[in-house]
């Protein structure tokens, strides 16, 4: 594998889980990298991901359009396009989209090589 890669539309590793689609654009084996995760995510009209954390990983999220729904523990803030976020490590969040047409938003993942889960799921609200 190059050290490096253009991707251009079409071309992303996409992953469909419910009414979201991954489209990825950098992750290990996709390209050189062992700690970038970068993924954009397109949520439809009543779908969200539910509340969840990543213990060791932190997070940015970039919306580019559409209207979110996005929690940070028990704050709840609307986000459109331009707007974003930072999350820590180990910090529970949810996005969901409350709208009638399609959110859309990049999200910047790090370090993809820590030690444990990925994601822990915890469910439609808050701890």
């Amino acid at each position: 594998m190059s050290a490096y890669r253009f991707t251009q539309p079409g071309e992303e590793e996409v992953e469909v889980i419910g009414g979201k689609t991954h489209l990825w654009h950098s992750k290990p084996g996709f390209t050189a990298t062992e700690d970038l995760l970068f993924v954009r995510v397109l949520i439809q009209p009543g779908e969200g991901h539910s509340f969840h954390y990543h213990p060791n990983k932190e997070e940015i999220i970039y919306f580019i359009s559409g209207t979110a729904e996005q929690w940070l523990e028990n704050e709840m803030r609307v986000m459109g396009p331009g707007s974003s976020l930072y999350i820590p490590k180990g910090v529970v969040h949810a996005t969901f989209n409350r709208s009638d047409s399609p959110i859309e938003f990049i999200a910047v993942i790090t370090p993809a090589s820590a030690e444990g889960p990925v994601t822990v799921e915890v469910g439609e609200r808050p701890v």
